[in-house]
């Protein structure tokens, strides 16, 4: 029977691309290690911010287009001259003559942007921003169907998951917003949660208001060059790196997300200081969530913003944190120089558990400070950028970037990086193997190959040597990491394939030398889309070995029916996925469309089916309504998880709601 199923899914997927043009991105650039870090739900959640909030092409600045992972510097500098030149773009089909801009890269910039009509020229008038705002108001809410063991006994609140978010926007010129944010199990105005969410984020920002570039005020993320000493944004990992050729980016930004750390609380602005010289400042002061130690003093600072029970309800805010910093950048004809300087302080000492060897590096006190130089030039065929970085820890990162275009169709290029085992900065978040920047030297090459149009290859290559013990290696190791991915879009279809090796070091089973893990990960996907009905079919493979095997496999189908009824706009969708894995060694992940701002990349192992229905109603532009509901139902197992999160059954089942309202 269930072979049957499986073949029934890949001919249903034959005959009918559906996913959304970045989301599909999203899932593209992922890998397993990716999807199941932080960053990467900050990420999805950022551009979802940004797609439900365009900007206007023909306004756009270098800062707006650098918010986009997928353009390379030279994309960048491409389209701003393209419209400087010629003016004003009329339609989006005008983008097909900017030549060094693909079809899919082409396609990813219309999720991002719209084509503005004639605007006034310097920031607009109070009046016409008030007059011509739009509101936004999304309110989320998830339903489970089924008990935790904490939903009986140990969580604080109620089993429903729920956010409301409000933004303010005109144009590229104002946005500000608030989001309350509330986990399952979450008091809800209640202990400690008197003023109803267990979250919230406000933010403001302006932009381009004569030399004043950017003024954010509130919660807010920045990131400059390639976040070796300041990033609390994201970074999309070593397809992303080859995406983007290695650009290097320096930006501030609201902090509209859900996502309860890695951000910044104050005041940030960039201004003009003379044609091609920027100037930013930023100052913050936050509670954070953290681990204290017996005597006071901070073990661990927590990211998670998890605060069900009564222990993590005691971590919640029992620390805060001091930062300021500047950055300095210059650009001119390609050439591009900065300097990054922060400072921060803890109210407790930092003492990390150092009784495990592979911490005996982790920042430590409680003063910090980083600087950084970053360099770099942007060429029709060539592009250099790089970053070298120390600190209080008087120890040494740098990471390099050299890309090649020697061919239209092609381009090359290469990372080095060499992270010291004693560097650290609190904010840093940087291209790496080992999701450090400490203790870490590689080199990564990587191709982009497109002989067609509508053809596309993708291959990287990653060497990492970790001097140092790190997690579940216990001593000096290495892993090496390659990729080739195509991608074929045949007019109404998408075809696309993927396979990674990757060959890493770990601690043998009695800890007394390493022995290599290998992972082979593999995908098929095929889609057609005619504008009414589309699919996605997809099958994916798993197989890891060290001393034991384990192999795993699924097949998924999406089916949409796109329709229209007088002024509203309808849309089903139905997906349906069998997995079948050895273990947790071969788990497997797929995108899976959901709310908007919906992290959807859910992640399987064992054996089971995961089906699900979503419906969406555009009654106007002002309106929408979406409602999904979902069952991952296991064979192998009659209890689901472990400690509060188990459930004593072998399906869960959650209902989705969220309605959307815009003026």
């Amino acid at each position: 029977m269930r072979i049957l199923l499986t073949i029934m899914l890949f001919a249903c997927g034959l005959s009918s691309w559906a996913q959304d043009g970045w989301q599909q991105y999203m899932d593209k650039t992922g890998n397993l290690e990716d999807v199941e870090t932080a960053g990467w739900e900050a990420a999805y959640e950022t551009l979802s911010e940004l797609a439900e909030h365009p900007f206007d092409i023909n306004t756009a600045t270098r800062d707006d287009l650098s918010q986009l992972p997928f353009l390379t510097a030279q994309e960048v500098e491409d389209i701003i001259a393209f419209v400087n030149f010629y003016g004003p773009l009329k339609s989006a089909g005008e983008l097909a003559m900017i030549r060094n801009l693909s079809y899919e890269k082409r396609q990813l910039l219309l999720c991002f942007i719209y084509i503005g009509k004639e605007q006034e020229q310097g920031f607009p008038k109070l009046e016409n921003i008030l007059k011509y705002g739009t509101h936004t108001l999304t309110a989320t809410a998830k339903i489970p169907f089924y008990e935790r063991e904490g939903d009986k006994n140990g969580y604080l609140g109620y089993p429903y998951r729920h956010n409301l978010r409000y933004t303010f926007s005109y144009g590229n010129a104002v946005k500000a917003g608030i989001v309350g944010a509330q986990d399952a199990g979450e008091p809800f105005f209640a202990n400690r949660n008197k003023a109803g969410y267990d979250f919230y984020s406000f933010y403001a920002m302006i932009k381009n208001m004569g030399r004043l570039k950017t003024l954010v005020l509130g919660r807010y993320r920045a990131n400059f060059a390639h976040g070796l000493v300041m990033n609390t944004d994201f970074s999309l990992g070593k397809i992303g790196m080859l995406a983007n050729l290695g650009r290097n980016q320096n930006q501030l930004r609201p902090h509209s997300s859900t996502m309860q750390a890695n951000y910044l609380q104050g005041a940030a602005a960039t201004v003009e200081v003379a044609k091609g010289l920027d100037a930013t400042a930023f100052v913050s002061w936050r509670y954070i969530d953290a681990t204290l130690n017996d005597s006071g003093r901070i073990q661990t600072i927590r990211t998670d913003g998890y605060h069900r029970t009564v222990n993590e309800m005691d971590h919640k805010d029992n620390a805060s944190q001091l930062c300021g910093g500047t950055h300095l950048g210059f650009f001119s004809k390609g050439f591009h120089a900065g300097l990054t300087a922060t400072y921060s302080r803890l109210n407790e000492d930092l003492r990390p558990a150092t009784s495990a060897i592979y911490r005996y590096y982790y920042a430590s006190g409680n003063n910090f400070w980083n600087a950084s130089v970053d360099y770099g030039y942007t060429g029709a065929k060539f592009t250099v950028s790089g970053e070298t970085a120390t600190g209080g820890c008087g120890a040494l990162a740098t990471l390099n970037t050299l890309s090649w275009k020697p061919l239209q169709e092609l381009s090359l290029m290469a990372v080095q990086r060499f992270y010291s085992k004693s560097y650290y900065s609190l904010f840093s978040e940087g291209f790496s193997d080992g999701g450090r920047v400490q203790n870490e030297s590689g080199i990564y090459i990587g191709a982009n190959w497109q002989p067609m149009r509508r053809l596309q290859f993708s291959a990287y290559t990653d060497y990492a040597y970790f001097p140092w013990p790190r997690y579940q290696v216990s001593q000096a190791s290495h892993s090496w990491d390659h990729l080739v991915q195509m991608t074929w879009m045949p007019e109404k279809w998408k075809i696309g394939m993927r396979y990674r090796l990757k060959r890493r070091e770990t601690d043998s089973s009695d800890k007394s030398s390493l022995v290599w893990k290998n992972e082979h990960r593999g995908r098929l996907s095929i889609g057609y889309d005619d504008g009414t009905w589309s699919s996605q079919t997809q099958g994916d493979m798993a197989y890891s070995k060290t001393v034991e095997r384990s192999f795993g496999w699924m097949v998924s189908e999406q089916l949409q029916l796109r329709a229209q009824w007088a002024k509203s706009k309808w849309t089903a969708t139905a997906g349906i996925a069998y997995f079948h894995t050895d273990d947790l060694d071969s788990r497997l992940y797929t995108y899976e469309r959901g709310m908007l701002y919906g992290f959807n990349f859910p992640m399987f192992y064992g054996e089971g089916i995961r089906h699900w229905l979503m419906a969406k109603a555009e009654f106007s532009s002002r309106l929408m309504v979406t409602a999904k509901i979902g069952t991952t139902n296991y064979f192998d197992r009659t209890v689901i998880g472990t400690g509060y999160q188990q459930v004593n059954h072998s399906a869960m089942t959650d209902l989705e709601l969220q309605l959307r309202w815009k003026i």
